[in-house]
């Protein structure tokens, strides 16, 4: 476990307020991504998502979490409403792993099975850590794009970042001390490879093989490749971004003696 994400969530679970509880939770749901190959459409959908969290709530408004979250996604030009797009013939498959650590805020106080409220929406924001490996299908087989450098990189780009989750979301009581939650989160990140396209075409004359191949895709049907060297490949963002649309149950555990006051 990265250790800010120790160290975060320590200091918060060790705060001292009334009506402490622990939750322990799962989701699952979908996953989509922005970036160079959909630029346009914050909410597309193109894979599932999964995770677990343990939570420790402080006073009916405050709470962090810890978060483990396994999404994938993809994106396809052959599929695009834009004649431009379809031309490139760029594609991509991408599973990401992330660790996150998270603060949330209710807007109602929230307490399972003791609070006046049974439902609350809130927001949150933290900090986590993903790792990333973009795959394009290549003659009926997953090949894993960041070794073959196809934009003429002298090193492979990262293979993880630093994200930053921010989202909205509603918990309800549904008896007892379970919950169940909906949320959708967007995770600003500080890579533009997601999708491993970035900048310009690479000098093809450099390249060989399969990464030459899969560095110009455009003529794959149609013979004519647009891709000269150093033309425009990607958006020219800095950075891609991915989200998650989660749908949650957990349970809460008493752990104070004091466990709620109006």
């Amino acid at each position: 476990m990265p250790k800010f994400v120790l160290c975060m969530f320590f200091l918060l679970a060790t705060y001292q307020l009334q009506a402490q509880t622990w939750e322990v939770g799962g989701s699952l749901g979908g996953a989509g991504y922005i970036g160079d190959l959909n630029p346009n459409n914050p909410v597309k959908i193109s894979g599932p998502s999964a995770g677990l969290f343990v939570k420790r709530n402080f006073d009916g408004y405050l709470s962090a979490r810890i978060t483990f979250s396994y999404a994938r996604f993809a994106a396809a030009d052959s599929t695009s409403s834009s004649q431009q797009f379809r031309d490139r013939n760029l594609s991509f498959t991408d599973g990401v792993k992330e660790l996150t650590a998270i603060g949330e805020f209710n807007f109602l106080k929230y307490i399972p099975d003791a609070g006046p409220n049974k439902f609350t929406p809130f927001i949150y924001a933290g900090i986590g850590v993903a790792a990333y490996a973009p795959r394009a299908m290549y003659n009926g087989q997953g090949v894993n794009l960041r070794e073959l450098k196809t934009e003429g990189q002298k090193a492979q780009y990262g293979d993880n970042t630093v994200v930053i989750p921010y989202g909205v979301g509603i918990k309800y009581n549904i008896g007892g001390k379970f919950n169940l939650g909906a949320d959708i989160g967007y995770r600003y990140t500080f890579t533009d490879y997601l999708d491993d396209v970035s900048g310009t075409y690479a000098d093809k004359s450099k390249l060989t093989g399969v990464a030459r191949a899969l560095s110009d895709r455009s003529g794959e049907k149609t013979g004519v490749y647009i891709g000269t060297t150093g033309t425009q490949r990607g958006d020219f963002k800095p950075r891609d971004t991915y989200f998650l649309l989660n749908f949650t149950i957990s349970y809460t555990f008493v752990i104070q003696r004091c466990y709620f006051q109006n």
